[in-house]
C-alpha cells in the first residue's frame, strides 16, 4: 500500500507529517484529509490563519498528491437535517 504524508501549510509555515500512513490510494488520503481538517477546527475553532491553511498530501518522494484547503472541507460538511433519499 502507499504511504502518505500530510503536512500542514499555514501562511509560509509548513507542518511536516514525518510518519505518514498507508492507504489504498489517493481517495482514502483525501478522507484522511478532511477528517484531520474537521477534527483540527474543532478542537481549534476558525482563526483565520486555520481559514486560510492547506493540508499538502505528499507521498513517499515528497510528490504532492492533492492540495485540500481548510475552507474545502468545512464548506463540505453535511447538513444532518437533510434527507438522503
Amino acid at each position: 500500500m502507499p504511504r502518505y504524508f500530510f503536512n500542514t501549510r499555514i501562511g509560509d509555515e509548513l507542518i511536516v507529517d514525518p510518519d505518514g500512513e498507508d492507504l489504498r490510494n489517493p481517495d482514502g488520503a483525501w478522507e484522511v484529509a478532511r477528517q484531520m481538517i474537521l477534527e483540527v477546527v474543532k478542537s481549534e475553532g476558525t482563526q483565520r490563519a486555520l481559514l486560510e491553511a492547506v493540508i499538502e498530501v505528499t507521498d513517499t518522494e515528497g510528490e504532492i498528491v492533492l492540495e485540500f484547503p481548510f475552507t474545502e472541507a468545512l464548506l463540505d460538511i453535511p447538513d444532518p437535517s437533510a434527507t438522503r433519499h
